[in-house]
C-alpha cells in the first residue's frame, strides 16, 4: 500500500461520486478534452481526493504488449519490482508516464510503464505453466500484495489508466490527457466515504483490458471478496470497487459468460421478477441466481465497465445512483449528469435514463457500415446493444 501523504483535509461532507464515458463505437481516437469538460462539471461531485481517466485505443504501436503503469512509493520499491519484471517479463519498452507538474499536483508517487510480454522461460515456477493473461494477473496481484511501496494501476493492452489524488481535471491537466487519443473513454471524480483517498484508490480500476469506475457503495463486499478468493483472486486494495474489477474477470474472462449475461449476475433480477419470466427465461436466470449468488452486487451503485469492444453502464436494481446516457451519431455518452453530456455535445440524437439493474452496452463494430438506433427499443427496454 502506497505511504505517499496528500495534502487534503479528511474532513468532508458526504456526497457522490461522478462518472462519465465517450466511446466512438467506429473506433475513431480523440484526445482527453472532451471527458475533461464533462468531468470537471461534476466537480462538485467530488472533493479532491481521487480522480482518474482509462483510455482505451491510445498504444498502438505497442498493441500487442500488456502496458504496466505502476506506481512507487521509492525507488527501492521500484529496482524490487524492476527485478521481478526482468527475470520473469520481456521489456520492449520502459520509461517515466509524462506528466505536468502543477500548484494543484506536485506531490506525487513515481509513475512509470512498461510495455512487455511474459517470458516463456519465466523465473517464477509457481505460475511457469499459465497462460500470458493469467500469469499477468498473478504478477499484479503478487506486486500489489507483496512489494511493498509498489502498486500496479494499469495492466492491459493497447489501453492505460491514469489516476491520482486531484480533482479529475487537474489529474487530466498533470498527465497532458490533451496529448493523449483513444477511441474510449471513462473518468471519475471520487468521494471517498469509507476508504482513504490515496494514489492507488483514485478510480478507474483495472486488471488486464477491464475498467471500472464507480458511484456508490458495494454493501456485499466482504462476501464477494470471499467468493473471489475462493478463485485465487488476492484483494489487497481494501476498496469495494476492486471486487467490481475481478468479479468481471472471473464471469467473462475465466468462465466465458457473454458481457450482457455477467451484468445480470451482478444486478440480477428479484427472485419475485424472476417468478413471472417464461419457464426457459425462468430457468436461466434461476440458475444464475445460485450459481453466482456470491457475485451479486448490493448496495446502491452506478457503474461503467470499460473493455476493448465496447462500454457498459450499469445501475443497482432500484437505482440508487443516477446515470444518464445519450448519443450522437457514431458516439455514445455516458455519465452522472445529463449536463455533463451536454457540456460536449449540445444537441445529442436521443438523451435516456436506463432503468434499475438493465445495462446499456455500447459495442465497437468493424465495419463502416452505418449503425442505426432504435430509439423505440430505448424506451421500452431501457438497453442500447450496438453491434
Amino acid at each position: 500500500m502506497l505511504r505517499l501523504k496528500n495534502n487534503f483535509s479528511i474532513e468532508h461532507d458526504i456526497a457522490g461520486c461522478g462518472l462519465c464515458g465517450i466511446i466512438n463505437i467506429k473506433k475513431i481516437r480523440t484526445n482527453g478534452e472532451d471527458i475533461k469538460k464533462a468531468i470537471a462539471l461534476e466537480h462538485d461531485r467530488g472533493n479532491g481526493l481521487g480522480g482518474g481517466f482509462a483510455v482505451y485505443g491510445c498504444y498502438p504501436e505497442y498493441s500487442e504488449l500488456y502496458a504496466f503503469h505502476v506506481m512507487y512509493d521509492d525507488l527501492a520499491a521500484k529496482e524490487a519490482t524492476e527485478e521481478y519484471f526482468k527475470n520473469n517479463f520481456i521489456i520492449e519498452k520502459q520509461e517515466s508516464i509524462p506528466i505536468f507538474k502543477t500548484s494543484k499536483i506536485n506531490d506525487h508517487p513515481i509513475l512509470h510503464r512498461y510495455f512487455m510480454k511474459p517470458k516463456s522461460d519465466r523465473e517464477d515456477r509457481l505460475f511457469s505453466e499459465l497462460k500470458d493473461d493469467d500469469f499477468v494477473v498473478k504478477s499484479v496481484m503478487l506486486i500489489n500484495s507483496d512489494y511493498d511501496g509498489a502498486y500496479v494501476f494499469s495492466s492491459g493492452k493497447n489501453m492505460g489508466a491514469f489516476k491520482g489524488v486531484g480533482y479529475p481535471e487537474d489529474i487530466a491537466d498533470f498527465y497532458m490527457l490533451d496529448n493523449v487519443e483513444g477511441y474510449m473513454w471513462t473518468a471519475h471524480n471520487r468521494f471517498p466515504t469509507n476508504t482513504p483517498g490515496w494514489w492507488g484508490g483514485a478510480h478507474p480500476f483495472t486488471l488486464l483490458d477491464w475498467s471500472i469506475v464507480h458511484n456508490g457503495e458495494i454493501s456485499s463486499y466482504g462476501i464477494n471478496k470471499r467468493y473471489l478468493e475462493m478463485f485465487k483472486y488476492n484483494l489487497a486494495l481494501k476498496t469495494d470497487t476492486e471486487v467490481i474489477a475481478y468479479i468481471l474477470d472471473l464471469l467473462i474472462r475465466k468462465h466465458g459468460l457473454p458481457v450482457e449475461m455477467a451484468m445480470n449476475v451482478l444486478a440480477a433480477p428479484f427472485y419475485q421478477t424472476i417468478d413471472k419470466m417464461e419457464p426457459e427465461q425462468k430457468e436461466l436466470y434461476t440458475a444464475l441466481r445460485q450459481i453466482y449468488g456470491s457475485a451479486l452486487l448490493n448496495g446502491p451503485f452506478a457503474i461503467i465497465f470499460g473493455y476493448p469492444d465496447g462500454m457498459v453502464a450499469l445501475n443497482d436494481r432500484i437505482k440508487l445512483r443516477p446515470l444518464v446516457a445519450g448519443t450522437k451519431g457514431d458516439f455514445t455518452y455516458i455519465a452522472s449528469e445529463e449536463s455533463s453530456i451536454r457540456e460536449i455535445c449540445s444537441s445529442p440524437d436521443v438523451v435516456w435514463s436506463p432503468k434499475a439493474g438493465e445495462p446499456i452496452i455500447i459495442r465497437t463494430v468493424k465495419t463502416n457500415a452505418k449503425t442505426a438506433i432504435n430509439t423505440e427499443n430505448i424506451s421500452q427496454k431501457q438497453r442500447l446493444i450496438i453491434s
